[in-house]
């Protein structure tokens, strides 16, 4: 994760953005093996991380092009990953997979 400022206001998602990420195949929870990192793709084009027992430990928005995703924290960071196949997520140095 690099410090940034996003563009438009995590609190604020344009409408053609959110519908998109509604319709989104990739909307969902995504988990580490062993479940230690749940990340929530809401279909409004918002993520909600938890980390082991806490909940919503990051929160902020994200937006997806082709098999990549683009992450910017509610704190000011961002972060950025690929989805390698329909299933499977690699972000952070780690392996999601779709629950």
């Amino acid at each position: 994760m690099t410090l940034a400022s996003s563009a438009v206001p995590a609190d604020r998602i344009p409408e053609q953005m959110e519908k998109e990420m509604t319709q989104h195949s990739y909307v969902g929870m995504w988990v580490t093996d062993g479940g230690h990192i749940r990340h929530e793709l809401l279909p409004n084009g918002r993520y909600d991380e938890a980390r082991g027992t806490r909940a919503s430990a990051y929160q902020g928005r994200y937006e997806i092009k082709g098999n990549h995703i683009d992450y910017w924290d509610d704190t000011g960071f961002t972060a950025d990953g690929n989805f390698v196949d329909k299933d499977t997520l690699h972000h952070g140095g780690m392996i999601f997979r779709r629950q």
